[in-house]
Formats: C-alpha cells, sequence, structure tokens
C-alpha cells in the first residue's frame, strides 16, 4: 500500500462535493460515494510515498498555518486508459503550489524509499476524486452530468496523513 498526506475540506465544500459524487450514482455510474469506509471523504492528496515514518505527523504542524486556503474545484479530468478515474482539478494556486512544495520539503526526510513521482513539485496535479474505474462507455454521461462540469468555490481546511498499510488516517493537528 501507500502512505499520502491529504488535504481535506471545511463541511461546505464536503457536501458540495459529495452532492457531486451522489450526481454521479444517480446517473448510474459508481462514485466515490460508494465506498463506505469511515475515512473516505474528499480530499486533495499533497504527496504519496511508499512509506511514511509517523514523526511526520508532528514535522507537519507548520503546514497548518497556511490554512484555510481559498480554493477552486475547476474542470473534470480523466486518468488511466482501459478504465477511467474521473476528478475534477483543483486549479494549482501560488498559495496551493507553496503548500505543496512545503508538504514535500517537510515528508521527504520521513520517506525512506522517497516520494513517488508524480508527486513531485513540478509533476504534481491537484485533484478530487469523483469515481475510480469508470467503464470508457459510461464516460459520456458522467460529463454531461451539470455538477461534474461547474466550478465550485471551496476552502481546505485540515491536513491528514493516511496510513495505508494499516488503514488509519492521523489528522495533523
Amino acid at each position: 500500500m501507500v502512505h499520502s498526506v491529504e488535504l481535506v475540506f471545511d463541511p461546505d465544500t464536503d457536501a458540495k462535493i459529495r452532492g457531486v459524487w451522489d450526481d454521479l450514482t444517480r446517473a448510474g455510474i459508481r462514485s466515490q460515494a460508494n465506498n463506505m469506509s469511515p475515512s473516505n471523504r474528499p480530499h486533495v492528496t499533497v504527496t504519496v510515498a511508499e512509506s511514511l515514518d509517523e514523526v511526520a505527523n508532528t514535522a507537519l504542524r507548520p503546514v497548518l498555518e497556511r490554512l484555510p486556503l481559498d480554493c477552486t474545484i475547476g474542470a473534470p479530468m480523466l486518468f488511466g486508459g482501459r478504465v477511467f478515474t474521473l476528478v475534477r482539478l483543483v486549479v494549482p494556486s501560488e498559495e496551493l503550489l507553496a503548500l505543496h512544495r512545503r508538504v514535500h520539503a517537510l515528508c521527504l526526510p520521513h520517506m525512506p524509499n522517497g516520494v513517488l513521482g508524480h508527486a513531485d513539485p513540478g509533476q504534481w496535479t491537484p485533484h478530487v476524486t469523483l469515481a475510480r474505474r469508470v467503464a470508457p462507455d459510461k464516460v459520456p454521461a458522467a460529463l454531461t452530468i451539470k455538477s461534474v462540469g461547474r466550478d465550485l468555490r471551496g476552502t481546505l481546511t485540515g491536513l491528514r496523513h493516511w496510513d495505508g498499510d494499516k488503514r488509519i488516517e492521523y489528522p495533523i493537528n
């Protein structure tokens, strides 16, 4: 599994994104709403690695000074090939990119095998996931749902470390 550091949204933004998940589900597209894990919530993965020492949780506390951070949840995008992951871009403002660089610098000493390449500064695509394993024939229907394409103003208010090995989230506070 992997470890990730993730930004989470304020309750209003969280509810708006969950509304998009629900719209997808109503249209017959298996969305993140189908994930019943208590830790499943809209988030923006900031960095990801094969492992991240728990001491990073303390090292990350200075990042909280940069929150809350207003953001725009913009265009829908697709990741993948045979099946797709449907996401929405979180527009990479200078403040968000600076926060990303700071998280990267603070976490790197605590990642024994380094960061996964797509999370490196200059390679990172900030996004929030709407649906995984979307079949190609479902993509047109997903992209015609109004809430999937409408920009959302939101606020990022929290930070967590997700330990995918133990399936535990550690709020950074």
